[in-house]
């Protein structure tokens, strides 16, 4: 069968062109996988791979909302148990002091001495509490409430329980004296039912914290876990595509010489004429 040649309708060209423009558009594709580290860039890559990486992404942000408001409760946590702390290092000097001003030999100045430095350390305890402030949320407060943290993406809370040492603590001592020794007696009385009413809030000021922690070591392991489920999806094979990416180079050189070739053909009629 002969070869018809024509000007109007070059085959040779318009088969290499198509197959040229397909390898163009597979290297385009490759280009953009190397050059983000993504094999599903959009919907039209992959409708439903990358349906299911946008909600895997959705809830990727999620866990870092809930991990950034742990992060909020624990700075409350951390501070409150710091005052506590503070406080109860300081009830030691405070009780110091009270069984101190028991003595029966003291002079009247002695006593006035030993008086004096115990309200300023109870004014030294007011000082703790109200400084125990993170975000503006104190838990040693008279007036403290209870703080929820949010602890999951489904809304799940923990709470920070509100210790009210300002009640419990500042008011009693605050109501004592060491002016003589039947009041330093009595002092010390209520200094040691407030040593145990410290101790008690710092354990559930430390377990609250201790729930915190243990909530954002477990959204941790899952928010590593959430990533590499989403990369098993979406990321490429980088050692794969950039061998792919060479070889549809290859082929793109190649095409374009094909349509070359296949464009001079129809030079070959001219000789037909000479």
């Amino acid at each position: 069968m002969a070869l018809q040649n024509s000007i109007n309708t070059n085959v040779g060209a318009q088969v290499a062109l198509r197959f040229l423009n397909a390898t163009n558009t597979e290297l385009g594709k490759t280009q953009d996988r190397v050059s983000t580290g993504l094999k599903v860039i959009g919907a039209k890559d992959d409708a439903s791979s990358f349906a299911i990486a946008q909600g895997i992404r959705a809830e990727l942000k999620a866990i870092s909302a809930v991990q950034q408001g742990l992060s909020n409760g624990r700075g409350v946590a951390t501070v409150a148990i710091a005052g506590a702390t503070e406080i109860s290092n300081l009830m030691s000097d405070i009780k110091k002091k009270a069984i101190e001003g028991m003595n029966p030999g003291n002079t009247t100045a002695q006593q006035g001495i030993l008086d004096a430095d115990y309200t300023e350390m109870v004014n030294q305890v007011l000082n703790f509490i109200q400084n125990a402030e993170f975000n503006g949320r104190n838990l040693l407060q008279s007036t403290s409430t209870d703080v929820a943290v949010i602890s999951d993406s489904s809304g799940g809370t923990l709470t920070l329980r509100a210790q009210d040492l300002q009640s419990t603590v500042f008011d009693l001592l605050n109501a004592e004296d060491l002016t003589d020794t039947t009041n330093a007696t009595a002092a010390l009385t209520v200094v040691n039912t407030v040593i145990d009413t410290i101790n008690t809030a710092l354990g559930q000021l430390g377990a609250d914290a201790r729930s915190i922690d243990f909530q954002d070591t477990f959204l941790t392991a899952v928010l590593d876990a959430t990533d590499e489920g989403l990369g098993s999806i979406v990321d490429a094979d980088l050692a794969k595509e950039s061998a792919k990416l060479q070889a549809l180079q290859v082929k793109q050189q190649l095409g374009v010489q094909s349509l070359s070739i296949a464009n001079a053909s129809p030079q070959i009629i001219l000789q037909l004429f000479s």
